[in-house]
């Protein structure tokens, strides 16, 4: 009875030393940096933000009379109205309009995460997937078409606000627009418009953004207006010469 003891020791003794090793192995390994934790990002997106974006929005996010609260708005947020050039803002305005971006690719991405900090679950960065263009072209119609046009051009709001262009957005920032709804326009959450509804839409917009003008100077893509411009003129001339014929015979 006492010699089956000694090997069971001896694999429980084995195995202690074999735990104790991968320890020391995992624990000698370089932790790998998450980017939103990321130490370098996180001080680049705290110089941005504080000679960018706190004049306005407040040193932690809190928001003040020049700007709104940052705290929960999500990456897409920040995202879209960093990519569109919507801000920052040089001067205040009533409403942000598209502009050339301020930030590059790499600096936007530490504004994102800096601002993440600040707490919240607003919507993260969309994923786009090619959608079903029928049924994005009903959406369209039911959702968007009654403030961005049946054409995607916009049209001008109560208020002196307008639903802008949608013309020069790329796939990613329409369903950013969607799911963060940007001045005036309401936020389609999930519970809304689900990921295939929001692809559809997407596609659509692309759709519309493919159609070419018909040339001449457009009139919101509807159609030419140098041929109705030169209609009337022809149709004016056309009574000047009845008139001076009619007077002759007179």
């Amino acid at each position: 009875m006492s010699r089956h003891p000694r090997p069971r020791l001896g694999r429980l003794a084995l195995l202690l030393v074999l735990g104790v090793v991968a320890a020391v192995t995992v624990a000698g390994r370089p932790a790998t940096a998450q980017p939103g934790t990321d130490p370098a990002r996180i001080d680049r997106g705290r110089t941005l933000y504080q000679a960018s974006c706190a004049s306005c929005h407040g040193q932690a996010g809190e928001g003040s009379q020049r700007g709104p609260t940052l705290i929960g708005v999500g990456a897409a947020s920040v995202d879209f109205y960093l990519q569109t050039g919507r801000m920052p803002l040089a001067t205040e305005q009533q409403q942000a309009r598209r502009g050339p971006q301020k930030f590059s690719q790499p600096d936007i991405e530490a504004l994102i995460g800096y601002v993440a900090g600040f707490g919240g679950d607003g919507p993260g960065i969309p994923a786009v997937h090619a959608g079903d263009l029928g049924q994005g072209r009903e959406l369209y119609l039911q959702n968007c078409a009654s403030c961005h046009s049946s054409s995607g051009t916009g049209y001008a709001q109560v208020g002196g606000e307008i639903a802008p262009s949608i013309l020069q957005s790329d796939a990613k920032q329409v369903a950013e627009a969607v799911r963060v709804g940007p001045a005036l326009m309401p936020e389609f959450s999930d519970g809304v418009l689900d990921q295939r509804q929001l692809d559809a839409v997407v596609t659509y917009v692309g759709e519309l953004q493919r159609l070419p003008d018909r040339g001449g100077a457009s009139l919101g893509r509807i159609g030419p207006v140098s041929e109705t411009v030169v209609g009337f003129l022809g149709l004016a001339l056309l009574v000047v010469v009845v008139r001076l014929v009619g007077r002759r015979t007179s």
